[in-house]
């Protein structure tokens, strides 16, 4: 869609604003309103200052992390001693982190009392929503640092922030359409992302009929295998029956050699060597050297490799920490070396093929075990000896190969319309931000779209 421009601009005299439309002040936020800090009681874990029934929600960061243009609940609620003690906001006023979710602006629909990792602007006479768009833009935070965690703001560096200004009338205009055409874009990378959901829950689907019930007939011909099968009860309540030629086997009896984890030490990190991989490396079934907890020094290497040396084709189980279960598969070609969070199954190629067992390990019966096995302590772990005796469903290795191959093609074909659809979503979210970037600088003029 392409949108009108004004037809006459001057310099703004700030680089990221550029030419803005010639109407148009150009001013410190400060000049708008006094910017001001929020206030917290002390101590803050003072039970005195909460009461569910209080009149004043108490906002946090998380609060506004999860909320997108508007606050309309929070967690915690302020006692009457506690409000008192904090910054009250009306329904309608806008306010902005300066801590935790760096930048960003919300506007409230209920009464609440925020803290000093907010500030806010009580004397704004504009419309609260083009300010929202200008802040939610990312665009004033520009020269002020990295937008996120590294972005330094206060009161004086978002007073200082030099934007234009037009008039109320038009700022109302302006939110209006943007209010307008982001929701048609929400709307649409709202059904987006269900897509993907479904693909994904179409993967998994697949992965985990074909890993417990076998090939579908069409496919086990092609592949010289027998079309019909014939079903037993697996003996494992929560599996039900799987082909009478499978059977349920413990991890430990298809390694080629017993399973194991990294050190449990912790490494002296070098600036570059050797790349040493953790939990957050390993997602999507695979370890991604990019999440790479550090790097290691060769002679560091040669002492952990002592203990277990990566080969290709060694599946890895994340044993604790949050993502505790989550599969991958060793596809690198250089050396790594692994830390303690992580467990390597080696299969005995005589009785296990590695990308067969790779998908079982992802499957629902399997992630499954995994959940109902572990413990818990300050976060999930799963002991190795519980994860070494979870039970594994083989059929024969011809059979096993065949499955494998079948569910690499598949899930490929899974993946690639995956990232395709993830592709069209980062298109549509480019739009959207440049969409109202343009809108809240001036460079496109949507005064009469909304008529």
């Amino acid at each position: 869609m392409r949108f009108a421009t004004y037809p006459h601009t001057k310099p703004s005299g700030v680089e990221w604003l550029g030419q803005v439309p010639e109407h148009w002040v150009v001013k410190a936020i400060k000049w708008e309103s006094p910017v001001l800090r929020g206030a917290s009681p002390r101590p803050i874990d003072n039970p005195i200052y909460f009461d569910d029934e209080g009149r004043y929600a108490w906002v946090r960061i998380s609060d506004v992390t999860a909320a997108g243009m508007y606050l309309t609940a929070t967690e915690q609620k302020l006692s009457e001693l506690g409000s008192s003690l904090s910054v009250k906001l009306e329904p309608g006023a806008l306010f902005l982190s300066i801590a935790g979710s760096v930048g960003k602006p919300c506007i409230t629909r209920i009464k609440c009392c925020i803290h000093d990792g907010f500030v806010f602007f009580p004397q704004f006479k504009g419309d609260a929503k083009f300010l929202y768009y200008l802040f939610a833009s990312g665009e004033p935070y520009r020269g002020l640092g990295k937008l996120g965690t590294q972005l330094n703001l206060n009161t004086d560096t978002v007073g200082s922030i030099v934007a234009g200004f037009p008039s109320t009338a038009e700022q109302q205009e302006i939110a209006e359409f943007l209010d307008r055409e982001t929701g048609r874009v929400d709307l649409l990378l709202g059904k987006k992302r269900e897509l993907i959901e479904r693909l994904q829950e179409k993967r998994t689907a697949l992965i985990s009929s074909t890993v417990t019930r076998g090939l579908p007939p069409a496919v086990a011909r092609a592949a010289g295998l027998p079309e019909s099968l014939t079903f037993k009860p697996s003996g494992l309540d929560w599996l039900g029956d799987i082909p009478t030629h499978w059977k349920a086997t413990p991890l430990k009896h298809v390694v080629a050699t017993p399973i194991t984890d990294g050190p449990h030490t912790t490494p002296d990190f070098v600036p570059e060597g050797i790349p040493f991989v953790s939990a957050e490396a390993v997602w999507g079934g695979r370890l991604h050297l990019e999440a790479i907890r550090g790097f290691i020094s060769p002679e560091d290497h040669a002492e952990y490799s002592r203990k277990y040396a990566p080969q290709k084709g060694d599946i890895y189980v994340v044993k604790s920490g949050s993502t505790t279960g989550k599969i991958a598969i060793n596809d690198l070609v250089q050396d790594f070396n692994i830390w303690s969070p992580l467990a390597a199954i080696r299969c005995d190629k005589k009785l296990a093929y590695s990308r067969f067992v790779f998908f079982a390990l992802s499957s629902d019966y399997f992630q499954g075990l995994v959940q109902v096995s572990w413990s818990f302590g300050t976060q999930p772990n799963i002991g190795m000896e519980v994860l070494e005796n979870l039970p594994v469903i083989l059929p024969p290795i011809p059979e096993q190969a065949a499955i494998a191959a079948y569910l690499d093609k598949e899930t490929e074909k899974l993946d690639g319309l995956v990232t395709t659809v993830e592709q069209a979503i980062e298109r549509l979210q480019e739009y959207r931000t440049a969409l109202i970037t343009s809108s809240v600088t001036g460079k496109i003029d949507v005064r009469g779209a909304n008529e």
